[in-house]
């Protein structure tokens, strides 16, 4: 165990915290992991590990962290300084930071990057967590000065029993790799360990030689550090949840895809890319990655400018086969060990997150489609858009399949407040239902109004957090429709549309009625149901019958037929998420 670092400099700590203070330094470090498992992020099969403490209705924002990491050259103990800029002196009584207790702290002071002094700041460990008690302004006849409470520092040092997976590759050579979502980054870093609380962040890592370190935003220094070790600067400047906060430190090569999307960058410049792999992986390179330009661009024009200073595509070592991390994508280790490990829709759907869930952050894990949703959406429309709309279909009678074939979409809604575990939010509702109901809005409202209020929604909350109701409220602006009674059927309620249809013609008009009758176990929707007719030439015509939320009805379906149908049903390629029977 390290000693306590003390104020008056003395101690194993001052060189780190004080080399700390006075950078603003930032490497993320990726995680190395082998997985099997479906191309998009996956569910962890293992069972959750109980939450911790909850945090206070009210905790001040930070507005940068910084963190000064020393990993080992073997072992899988860490030395860390986690100091939180909150921009402003605080005035509530008490912050609290979420840390593991495998974690030990060492020291906690007032004292910003920078400065040369340092106050002791009152702390207590507790269920996770360290709360550091904030003093209160001095009397007015005092001649104590109060602390400057805008930073506070954390010193600290342990074995990470998550969050930072440390171990080898299969070449015996040490590596790192931070794998923080949903709630994980407590497990290593100092944070307030929510959704809701981003920050911007600045990693300092020192790791042993032969090992390149990866992290969130812009590349700031590499230099030599004692020992031979090297310490590499990570710096972003946009504000990101703490579960996209990570670094990779691992033999990794890498492919330099160039400035691609240029003129879709925030700044309207060009989004670097590259990407990163163990030096066996590197001759195969870019191989599925050659697209990840015309993927940016896409999105970009589609949705807004690519929110990050970068985009890396990494290597690792994880729980999930792809993490989303803000500009540092990690993918599962053995895509990129095999042939035709990766294809475009792996890459699209993490891409997709720099938007959705990385720029736009659900404030409340209960929100958590509006970033899986969303992303499982947008892989769609670049199938749609590379390979055209079958690929689009396609991929939407499939998740419509997953989804009437799970058990959690018919006992809980996409947007699940009683669920307690993030990690069990990641299932069809979140991933597949999220997709659809995007795709059913799509197809509601009309590719103008619907795009133009994804474009309103993401601009609007760009760097922050949203909810459900604030994308109904964009998509509404943009389309003059109400829209309560679509969120509230599809997102606030298990299930889906079931129907059982009959049909009379009327051969005098001409004209078909149908009977849609819904009084199954999900209640009755209301939906834009597309039915086929079909006569016996086996001439075909497609009709839209608006279905209102009733348990029994009678609709003339529009258009004259000059014969008889022989049969009158649902489309069979229709992609709502409903289930017909015929009578």
């Amino acid at each position: 165990m390290r000693r306590r670092e003390h104020s008056d400099g003395q101690g194993a700590m001052h060189v780190t915290g004080q080399r700390i203070l006075r950078a603003f330094l930032a490497p993320c470090a990726a995680l190395w992991v082998t997985f099997s498992g479906s191309s998009v992020d996956a569910q962890d099969p293992r069972p959750a590990a109980p939450l911790p403490a909850s945090q206070p209705a009210v905790q001040p924002a930070v507005h940068r962290y910084t963190f000064a990491i020393e990993l080992p050259d073997t072992g899988k103990r860490i030395m860390a300084t986690a100091l939180a800029d909150f921009g402003a002196s605080l005035t509530v009584d008490t912050v609290v930071f979420d840390l593991d207790a495998a974690m030990q702290v060492e020291d906690v002071v007032f004292a910003c990057a920078g400065g040369d002094r340092m106050t002791p700041a009152p702390f207590v460990r507790s269920l996770g967590q360290v709360r550091v008690a904030i003093p209160r302004r001095p009397a007015a006849a005092s001649t104590e000065p109060r602390p400057d409470t805008r930073c506070i520092r954390i010193a600290y040092a342990g074995v990470p029993a998550d969050g930072l997976i440390i171990g080898t590759d299969s070449a015996g050579r040490w590596l790192a790799f931070g794998d923080n979502f949903p709630n994980r980054a407590r497990h290593w870093l100092a944070t307030i360990d929510t959704p809701s609380h981003k920050a911007r962040v600045t990693f300092e890592i020192v790791a042993p030689v032969g090992r390149t370190v990866v992290a969130n935003g812009a590349l700031v220094e590499t230099r030599p550090f004692r020992d031979g070790r090297v310490v590499t600067i990570w710096r972003e400047d946009r504000a990101i949840p703490t579960y996209d906060m990570v670094v990779a430190a691992a033999p990794l090569t890498v492919t330099d895809l160039g400035k691609t999307a240029c003129g879709f960058a925030e700044d309207g410049g060009c989004v670097p890319q590259m990407v990163y792999t163990a030096p066996e992986q590197a001759r195969y390179m870019p191989g599925a990655f050659a697209r990840a330009g015309d993927i940016v661009a896409f999105f970009a024009q589609t949705i807004g400018p690519y929110p990050y200073e970068k985009l890396a595509h990494v290597q690792s070592t994880t729980r999930y086969g792809g993490m989303e991390n803000a500009s540092a994508i990690f993918y599962y280790d053995r895509a990129f060990r095999r042939v035709n490990g990766f294809d475009d829709d792996l890459i699209a759907h993490e891409t997709a997150h720099q938007w959705f869930g990385n720029a736009v952050t659900e404030r409340e894990w209960a929100h958590l489609w509006l970033s899986e949703g969303f992303a499982t959406f947008c892989a769609a429309l670049w199938a749609q858009h590379a390979h055209g709309d079958s690929a689009y279909a396609s991929q939407m009678a499939r998740h419509r399949h997953a989804v009437v074939g799970a058990r959690v979409t018919t006992t809980r809604a996409v947007i699940d407040s009683v669920e307690t575990d993030p990690n069990r939010l990641l299932n069809e509702n979140s991933y597949q239902k999220g997709g659809l109901v995007l795709h059913m809005l799509r197809a509601e409202l009309g590719d103008s109004a619907f795009f133009g209020g994804v474009r309103r929604y993401y601009a609007a909350y760009r760097h922050g957090n949203a909810m459900t109701q604030d994308l109904q409220r964009a998509l509404e602006a943009s389309s003059g429709r109400v829209l309560g009674w679509f969120f509230d059927q599809w997102l606030r309620r298990p299930g889906w549309a079931e129907l059982r249809t009959s049909w009379a013609w009327d051969g005098a008009t001409k004209r078909v009625t149908l009977r849609v009758e819904q009084d199954g176990r999900f209640g009755a929707y209301r939906l834009s149901l597309p039915v086929e007719v079909v006569d016996a030439s086996g001439a075909r015509q497609r009709a839209m019958v608006q279905v209102e939320a009733r348990a029994s009805q009678s609709l003339v379906v529009p258009g004259t037929f000059a014969n008889a149908p022989v049969s009158v049903a649902c489309a069979s390629d229709q992609t709502l998420l409903a289930v017909c029977t015929a009578k």
